[in-house]
C-alpha cells in the first residue's frame, strides 16, 4: 500500500508531494518531490503502487458548501455534481465582477476591485451571508483555525484557485477512467481501500499538526522554527512505526531548507503522516453521520472536532 499527500500550492512550482510505502511493520518515507503535471500524478501512483491501494490525501477542498448545494437543480450528490462538470465548463472561469457571478459560475474574483468582500460574493449566489459559502469542516474549531471558503480566489488565505487547477485537471479525468474514488462521498477510507484503488481524501496542515500533537513554536514559514520541531516529528514518526529515508531525515534536521518552498515540503510530510494515522487505526476513517457532508460538503480526514458553530442554510 502506498500513503500520499499532495500540499497543493496555488503555485504550481510550489507543489509538493510526500509517499510512503508499507513495509513489514511500519511504513517507509521518501522525501517530498514536486508534484509536476498533475494530469499525470494518478498515473504515476499507480505505477509506483503495482496495484496496491494508494491513499491520497490532497490538501484541496472536496465537496461543496450545502447553503450552494440546496439551490443545485439535477445533482443529487457532489460525485454526480462532479460527473456532470466538463474540464472546459465555464463553472471553472473566475468571474472578474460580481455581476457575473452565478451558480454555475461561482468563482470569485480575479483581482482586487471595489465592492470586493465576502458578504457581496455570498448574496450573489442567493445566501443570506458570508458564513454560507463555507462547509462545516472549513469553519474554525478549538483547535484550529478555519479555512477558506472554497470559491474565493483572491489573496494568501484563499483555496478556489486550487480547487480548480485539482478538479479539473486531474479529479475530473480520474473520475471519468473510473480510477479514483473519493473519500468520504463513497465510503470509510480503509473500505475504499482495495487492489488497484486510488482514493483521494481532503486534508488541511493545520489540522494535520494538531492531530498528530504537534506544537509548532512560531511560523511554518521559517526554517529555523521548522527545524525546532525535529525531535518532536521524529516522535510521531515512530509511534507510527514510519521510517525516514535519508534524504527525509536530513531535511527534517534542517527544517527543510531556506526556500520558499520549505513550508510546503514540510506540509506534505504533515499530511502523509496525518494519512497514514487514518490507515492504522489512530484516527477515525468515517466523517460525521451529517448526510449533507456524506454527500455534499465532504470533510477533513481524522478530523474529530466539530466546529465552534454551525453552518445555516
Amino acid at each position: 500500500m502506498l500513503a500520499a499527500h499532495a500540499d497543493w500550492s496555488i503555485d504550481a512550482g510550489k507543489r509538493f508531494i510526500c509517499i510512503a510505502t508499507a513495509q513489514r511493520g511500519g511504513w517507509l518515507i521518501d522525501a517530498p518531490r514536486a508534484v509536476g503535471p498533475v494530469g499525470s500524478l494518478l498515473s504515476q501512483l499507480r505505477e509506483r503502487a503495482h496495484g496496491a491501494p494508494v491513499a491520497l490525501g490532497l490538501d484541496v477542498p472536496l465537496g461543496l458548501p450545502r447553503c450552494y448545494a440546496s439551490q443545485l437543480k439535477g445533482p443529487r450528490d457532489f460525485l454526480e455534481f462532479l460527473r456532470n462538470l466538463q474540464p472546459d465548463s465555464m463553472f471553472f472561469d473566475v468571474c472578474p465582477t460580481l455581476d457575473l457571478v452565478s451558480l454555475q459560475r461561482p468563482f470569485y474574483p480575479t483581482r482586487g476591485i471595489k465592492g470586493m468582500t465576502r458578504m457581496a460574493h455570498a448574496r450573489a449566489l442567493g445566501m443570506a451571508d458570508a458564513a454560507g459559502l463555507s462547509r462545516l469542516c472549513d469553519r474554525a474549531t478549538s483547535k484550529r483555525p478555519a479555512g477558506a471558503p472554497i470559491f474565493w480566489t483572491l489573496g494568501a488565505n484563499q483555496t478556489g484557485k486550487a480547487a480548480i487547477s485539482a478538479w479539473r485537471d486531474m479529479i475530473l479525468p480520474g473520475l471519468a477512467a473510473d480510477t479514483l474514488r473519493l473519500w468520504p462521498f463513497e465510503g470509510d477510507l480503509r473500505a475504499l481501500l482495495a487492489p488497484d484503488a486510488i482514493v483521494c481524501a481532503e486534508t488541511y496542515p493545520a489540522e494535520s499538526l494538531r492531530q498528530l500533537d504537534l506544537e509548532l513554536s512560531g511560523s511554518k514559514r521559517r526554517q529555523t522554527d521548522r527545524a525546532a520541531l525535529s525531535d518532536a516529528l521524529h516522535g510521531v514518526l515512530g509511534k507510527l512505526g514510519a521510517e525516514p529515508s535519508a534524504d527525509l531525515a536530513a531535511l527534517i534536521r534542517d527544517g527543510f531548507g531556506n526556500a520558499a518552498s520549505g513550508e510546503d515540503q514540510f506540509d506534505s510530510l504533515l499530511g502523509v503522516l496525518n494519512v497514514i494515522a487514518v490507515i492504522d487505526g489512530y484516527r477515525s476513517d468515517s466523517a460525521p453521520a451529517d448526510q449533507w457532508i456524506k454527500h455534499w460538503e465532504g470533510w477533513v480526514l481524522g478530523q474529530s472536532e466539530m466546529p465552534l458553530s454551525a453552518e445555516r442554510h
